[in-house]
């Protein structure tokens, strides 16, 4: 029934973090084995078919979470080789330099970071390599200093978008392009959607699977092992080490008996693993002698907000390209900060059609051909109430909105620039708790134990042989995508691990 096969390094979950992580460790010579608990998404004609994507959720896995209500929702996290980023908008901006400091908004105040924006720095060039990063970072004023120039030039505005970009800047605003990793040519021959949300086969968007991980497993050492659900870490009674780790490969139990671990599930299932791996010495679950595994979860406060004009017309085909922060850092007025607008990725007749069936597609497709769609986020705040915890098998997902007020007054704010630049009906749309908008901060990094499960290299304090490099170590969600941030956190802590002994 079990194999007692061993392994250096075992990295549980090919997202971001994870791929990144493999990347790091490569050269190191070290047996590194990567357990995915889902497969390889194929390609198909499916991944650019958006009645399959958005209508017919045709990737969403048939999986129920459970609110604090205990009613049961249909979560949209993913299991691919890549994890959710198969599906990101390929937005890898970095933090400002403020967001690692203690910052005030109007729903509270945003914890300082136990590192600075100087220390992360280098890892945020390195990581706009790997990822191929095509951007400019001369035309947004909240930018904070890069040692380097993003490695490719950024991608243009398509003619459609261009005009409206034209209208904001006329307003005052400063527009800059979006740090994509995304090989525009590349992306354009093989489709014609845009890519945020739509996932793809090595068709240009350099993602988890595609970048990092592609890179890794050309290395002998690397070993990437797809259905393979990591059920249970269990611990030494006299280390407390993580000393085996148990899995399901296509439904048969397995045991593997690493050195170190890194868990790099996500948000929400690293801390759901952490919490049923509890045993006697760990009766509240592992790395959790703070108690804090599985709280302060966030989760963006997102909206998309849309501008109709019939004489306006939008060809565009991806259109996801520039975005504003000139209310990132205030409100425009001296006042708090309210958060980032990006485009949203060309919102079509079909995708509206997923979310209003009863409207025609006809007139559906009328609004899309004349509108542009933006995406409003805003900071979430940390809170021990915001939290993951299990029953069984079941993730339970408490989570209240903080700081709301803030993205409300963002979108009003945006919405009525939209309509002073001649888009005459504007609509806007919350994302819920259906919708992953970067989940981060269950098992947060910190300088002190009592409060944090993890330091400043997203190292165990309860356990010398586990890291957490996912977005659960967020102290703090900022206001904008945290991909990049996660990957050069995994930089970091690969190089930190390749200096220390295992």
């Amino acid at each position: 029934m079990f194999s007692n096969n061993q392994t250096d390094i075992l990295i549980i979950g090919s997202g971001i973090g994870g791929s990144t992580m493999a990347a790091g460790l490569a050269s190191s010579g070290l047996n590194i084995l990567i357990l995915e608990c889902g497969a390889q998404l194929p390609d198909s004609l499916a991944n650019a078919d958006q009645d399959k994507i958005f209508t017919e959720q045709f990737f969403k896995p048939q999986e129920e979470w459970f609110d604090k209500d205990k009613k049961p929702f249909r979560p949209g996290n993913y299991y691919y080789v890549g994890g959710n980023s198969k599906f990101f908008g390929a937005v890898l901006a970095r933090y400002r330099k403020e967001d690692f400091l203690e910052m005030e908004h109007e729903g509270g105040i945003s914890p300082a970071w136990p590192v600075t924006y100087e220390e992360f720095e280098p890892w945020y060039t390195k990581a706009e390599a790997l990822f191929k990063v095509r951007g400019d970072a001369r035309f947004d004023p909240t930018e904070p200093y890069h040692s380097k120039p993003y490695p490719y030039k950024a991608i243009e505005d398509e003619k459609a978008i261009k005009v409206v970009k034209d209208k904001l800047i006329a307003k005052g605003l400063n527009p800059y392009p979006l740090p994509l990793a995304v090989d525009i040519e590349h992306w354009k021959k093989t489709r014609k959607v845009p890519w945020d949300a739509h996932p793809h086969f090595f068709n240009g968007k350099i993602d988890a699977e595609t970048g990092p991980l592609t890179q890794a497993i050309q290395y002998r050492n690397v070993r990437l092992q797809t259905n393979s659900k990591v059920l249970h870490l269990k611990t030494s009674p006299t280390t407390n080490r993580i000393e085996e780790v148990i899995y399901s490969l296509n439904g048969e139990l397995q045991s593997i008996k690493p050195k170190l671990v890194i868990l790099s599930a996500g948000a929400i299932h690293s801390a759901a693993l952490l919490l049923r791996s509890n045993n006697l010495q760990n009766s509240n679950g592992l790395a959790n002698s703070s108690g804090m595994v599985g709280r302060n979860f966030m989760n963006h406060n997102c909206s998309a907000i849309i501008g109709f004009n019939h004489k306006y017309t939008n060809d565009a085909i991806y259109s996801k390209t520039f975005g504003i922060n000139d209310f990132y850092l205030n409100d425009g007025a001296k006042g708090l900060p309210l958060g980032n607008i990006q485009l949203l990725g060309k919102v079509s007749g079909k995708i509206l059609k997923a979310n209003m069936p009863l409207i025609p597609s006809l007139a559906l497709n009328y609004f899309s051909k004349h509108s542009i769609d933006f995406y409003a986020m805003s900071e979430d705040l940390p809170s021990a109430n915001n939290r993951v915890f299990v029953e069984g098998d079941k993730i339970n997902l408490v989570w209240e909105r903080n700081n709301w007020e803030a993205h409300q007054k963002l979108v009003h704010k945006f919405s009525n620039i939209l309509k002073e630049c001649g888009f005459y009906l504007v609509l806007n749309q919350p994302f819920d708790k259906r919708t992953p908008s970067h989940q981060c901060g269950t098992i947060r990094m910190g300088n002190n134990p009592k409060d944090s499960p993890l330091d400043s290299y997203c190292r165990s304090y309860d356990h010398d042989n586990l890291y957490v490099v996912d977005a659960s170590f967020f102290p703090s969600s900022a206001a904008v995508n945290p991909a990049l941030t996660i990957a050069a956190q995994a930089l970091r802590v690969s190089n930190h691990i390749l200096k220390s002994s295992l």
